[in-house]
């Protein structure tokens, strides 16, 4: 992959970077200002009326109106005309991200990708060339990440016990789909990576920021209940079904099969006084019932009565008491391993190294579940905080800035994160501040 160092622009190469579509919010538009900051040249192509919307510099906007089939060949063209040498994105797998970076790669350009935290709540991912089940990470062992930890004496700061930005995240994924159901005349062709119409997107963002306050209580009294119940029991990290390590990274396409299997395995296997509670993503918008599904699951098994469901918020309450966790590839399973708790993993995550995840049979892992080698995982988080993780976040104001603190000169550094741990380039990293 083609490489450019930070003081290109002495040496006579420019860096142009092609934005593509980004989080919901502002935050690509200030990663932009402040690229152009450096003298780099940027472009920001537009799919939507939400695009264009968090895109404040019209002058560097390129709008996108033609069909994704022909959208390949029109990227291929802009990086010729504009001289790209980078192209920045959220996400690799949505399908007009999935062509860009097949076409940038064939063309030598750098990839910058974006995406939520693998250590969330305080952290966002950023990766060159793909992220998940694309991630280099995939690859690695454990006994490669602590070979390179070697160069390095920092202490890993401790996670973070809450999200910062929940609502903004909210408001501006609202924002975004007000803008696409009333204002995307121009972008007839635009058809969302997901299989929901927008208007009910909107619908379910309005919703659910509406209905905050009424599901924080309900929230609240079924953890209250779950911790006081006096039983021994098993959590179920529930992930967005839209997402796109659920649905490209592993053997599931519907939320409902994942429910079935924990359920009958849990039904098969965990003693008869163990519960399961199924902790639902924060972001969780109804668009499934789950709710419904698992008390038919529960009759259907035979375990009535043992199976419960909590809405979305902080994880540590209801974690910190589990014998053991169950999830499809949630990012959630870090905190998990973080508390030394066994973890078993349907799908591709960066984090299933077999140092720490289980490979028992779901029966088997809810009667006797494996522990997790606590030490080897410690490496491993320490290895990402050095690397891809970054301290802030996407939508809040105070989580921007402190992102982009960071971010822009590992944009611009020769190196990738993780070979610049191994080479000693990599950049500064300073103990994170807990802000909201």
């Amino acid at each position: 992959m083609r490489q450019f160092h930070p003081m290109s622009n002495a040496a006579g190469e420019k860096r142009v970077f092609l934005f593509l579509q980004g989080p919901h919010g502002p935050f690509f538009n200030r990663l932009g200002r402040m690229l152009r900051m450096t003298g780099a040249e940027v472009w920001r192509v537009g799919f939507n009326a939400g695009d264009r919307a968090f895109w404040f510099h019209p002058k560097s906007y390129i709008a996108y109106t033609g069909t994704l089939e022909d959208w390949p060949q029109r990227f291929r063209d802009q990086v010729t005309e504009k001289g790209v040498t980078d192209i920045v994105l959220y996400g690799d797998t949505r399908p007009i991200h999935a062509r860009a970076v097949e076409a940038a790669r064939a063309a030598g350009l750098c990839v910058h990708v974006f995406e939520e935290g693998y250590m969330r709540p305080y952290w966002v991912t950023y990766e060159r060339g793909g992220s998940n089940g694309h991630s280099r990470l995939m690859d690695m062992s454990v006994e490669e990440m602590q070979d390179a930890l070697a160069l390095s004496d920092m202490e890993a700061p401790l996670p973070p016990g809450h999200w910062g930005d929940t609502r903004q995240h909210v408001f501006y994924g609202a924002l975004y789909h007000w803008f696409v159901m009333f204002r995307n005349g121009d972008y007839r062709h635009f058809r969302a990576h997901r299989e929901l119409p927008v208007t009910t997107e909107f619908r379910l963002y309005l919703q659910r920021l509406l209905l905050m306050p009424f599901h924080a209580l309900e929230r609240a009294v079924s953890t209250f209940r779950i911790r006081n119940g006096g039983y021994p029991y098993h959590l179920c990290l529930l992930q967005l079904e839209h997402d796109s390590s659920f649905q490209m990274h592993s053997p599931f396409t519907r939320m409902t099969e994942f429910l079935e299997t924990v359920v009958e395995g849990f039904a098969q296997g965990a003693p008869g006084h163990h519960h399961l509670v199924f902790k639902a993503h924060p972001l969780e918008n109804g668009r499934t019932n789950i709710r419904r599904e698992l008390r038919r699951l529960a009759r259907k098994f035979g375990v009535k009565g043992r199976v419960h469901h909590v809405r979305g918020g902080k994880l540590a309450p209801l974690l910190n008491d589990a014998r053991s966790a169950v999830t499809v590839n949630s990012t959630a399973g870090q905190q998990v391993l973080w508390r030394g708790i066994p973890l078993k993993v349907f799908g591709r995550a960066v984090y299933a190294k077999p140092e720490f995840v289980s490979t028992q049979a779901l029966p088997e892992f809810f009667a006797t579940p494996a522990r997790p080698d606590n030490r080897a995982y410690k490496d491993y988080r320490r290895y990402l905080l050095e690397t891809s993780q970054v301290p802030g976040g996407f939508y809040s104001t105070r989580g921007r800035r402190q992102l982009l603190r960071l971010v822009v000169d590992m944009m611009l550094s020769p190196d990738d994160p993780y070979d610049g741990l191994k080479s000693g380039t990599a950049a500064p990293r300073q103990q994170l501040r807990l802000v909201t």
